[in-house]
């Protein structure tokens, strides 16, 4: 198999060469070489409301290193109580300018789903990541289909970020399962960059099942190998602060 860190590099080549051209030939993230493809539903999961940080990360990392930007980030009410507000200086720390985020809150799933399709058929947008938590019954095949139709037609990259809820079919050109990862302690033992466990769950018309261990470069804008020990970064706040001011993000409801 090719060395991860070159896959990767050729992921975060070709996706800007895709966005300059318009088009693109299925940045499916079989490999990680080719990474999330504009114009595709993609998915993003993980298991349990402590590992949202992760997902987060590993999607805010995905629309930087494909310059799909601005981001309209869609949460629920439930996914604001229950997950915290997003983390401003964590995003910040990541290389994403709060300029480039909108964060809207709905109601529920139905609201989501229909924001999500909304934003997915906006050309304007670069990234729109729909935030869901538990079940999501909304959330299928047919839902799923209507979702990638309109990235398709807008250029989009679409992610659903599913929180805690089970794998169901749906029409994602990826789907990804993401955890923490320790990271390396830099000097005088500040936390290192962030880093993922990554295991691609399916890549429509190519393999799947490939695991890797990655950290977020800041500076290259760019997944590189992760060392281990040390610590991740936040992305959502302590619950406690969902009754606080508001992050440093644009907000919209």
């Amino acid at each position: 198999m090719e060395d991860p860190l070159a896959l990767i590099d050729r992921l975060r080549r070709a996706a800007v060469l895709t966005a300059r051209a318009g088009q693109g030939d299925g940045f499916g993230a079989g490999d990680l070489g080719q990474g999330l493809d504009p114009a595709q539903l993609h998915e993003i999961h993980v298991l349990s409301e402590g590992e949202v940080a992760s997902g987060a990360g590993f999607a805010i990392g995905c629309v930087l290193a494909a310059a799909a930007r601005p981001v309209l980030w869609l949460r629920t009410e439930t996914a604001e109580r229950q997950g915290g507000r997003l983390h401003g200086p964590g995003l910040i720390a990541m290389g994403l300018d709060p300029a480039d985020l909108v964060v809207v809150v709905v109601a529920d799933d139905p609201a989501l789903l229909r924001a999500a399709a909304d934003g997915a058929r906006c050309p304007g947008l670069g990234t729109v990541i729909a935030e869901g938590w538990g079940a999501m019954a909304g959330y299928d095949l047919t839902a799923s289909r209507r979702l990638m139709l309109a990235a398709e037609e807008s250029g989009v990259v679409m992610i659903m970020l599913r929180v805690g809820g089970r794998v169901v079919p749906s029409a994602a050109a990826t789907r990804w399962s993401v955890a923490s990862a320790p990271s390396r302690a830099l000097a005088a033992g500040a936390p290192g960059a962030p880093a993922f466990d990554l295991e691609l769950l399916r890549r429509r018309g190519g393999p799947a099942g490939t695991r890797w261990r990655v950290e977020w470069n800041r500076d290259t804008q760019s997944f590189d190998s992760a060392p281990l020990s040390g610590a991740g970064l936040p992305l959502v706040a302590d619950r406690a602060a969902a009754g606080a001011p508001s992050a440093p993000v644009r907000r919209r409801r």
